[in-house]
């Protein structure tokens, strides 16, 4: 365990009236808990799970990969502020770290096969294999299994979007080993009631005006799941 304690300070939002200081979760959350090696983030779409997510990390002086700047239509200012309202508390003082999100992964995969032009030995870490002629769920494994043999805290966004459940069941074994070896820590926001599953997690639902700690089987994923499983659509 890298980090145990995250507390949000309201006296210091800037507004209280923009995005993101206006979601409910942010409003209405003090302090979140880390008592084990894995947390999930779930619940709805909208209901702050990625924001609070890239927030954390940036607090924790994280880098989070970004690919190319482009214009966006009316951004809030406030958008990248959340990260100083917020305190985090180690357990040995701060670790470096890793952000995953399947979106921005394709650009990375991108530069890292430009490094390699000049510098093949460098794909040993990956696997021996150029990551863009992979799949991107093969990428996105060969990327997980490199990475999180490294000591630290490790975001990620949604990765399941990448993956196919086989896949999915894949990164669960490397999140319950990495985990349970005691040198990485992972916060995950997800909507994967296979990666929820991880034994080593604490689930926090995110569909409430605060965020609660709750049983992986009482995730509102879980329960739809369960339902089309037994009576179909």
């Amino acid at each position: 365990m890298h980090l145990k304690k995250i507390s949000i300070a309201r006296d210091r939002f800037p507004t209280a009236e923009a995005y993101p200081f206006n979601l409910p979760v942010v409003r209405h959350t003090t302090a979140i808990d880390l008592p084990t090696p894995v947390t999930v983030f779930t619940g709805e779409n909208g209901t702050g799970k990625s924001t609070l997510l890239k927030a954390i990390c940036r607090r924790c002086n994280i880098h989070i990969w970004e690919g190319m700047h482009r214009a966006r239509y009316k951004a809030s200012r406030y958008e990248n502020m959340l990260h100083l309202s917020m305190d985090v508390e180690w357990t040995d003082g701060p670790v470096p770290g890793s952000f995953f999100s399947p979106e921005l992964f394709r650009n990375f995969s991108q530069l890292v096969d430009e490094w390699a032009s000049g510098n093949p030995d460098l794909l040993g870490y990956f696997g021996g294999q150029s990551l863009v002629t992979q799949s991107h769920g093969q990428s996105c494994m060969a990327y997980f299994q490199s990475i999180y043999r490294v000591k630290g805290l490790h975001f990620l966004d949604e990765p399941e979007a990448a993956l196919s459940p086989q896949t999915q069941l894949h990164l669960l074994d490397v999140l319950t080993a990495a985990s349970a070896a005691g040198h990485a820590q992972f916060i995950i926001s997800t909507h994967s009631p296979i990666l929820m599953s991880c034994p080593n997690a604490s689930v926090l639902d995110f569909n409430h005006l605060s965020i609660r700690q709750t049983a992986y089987e009482q995730t509102r994923h879980y329960k739809i799941y369960r339902d089309f499983f037994d009576h179909g659509a």
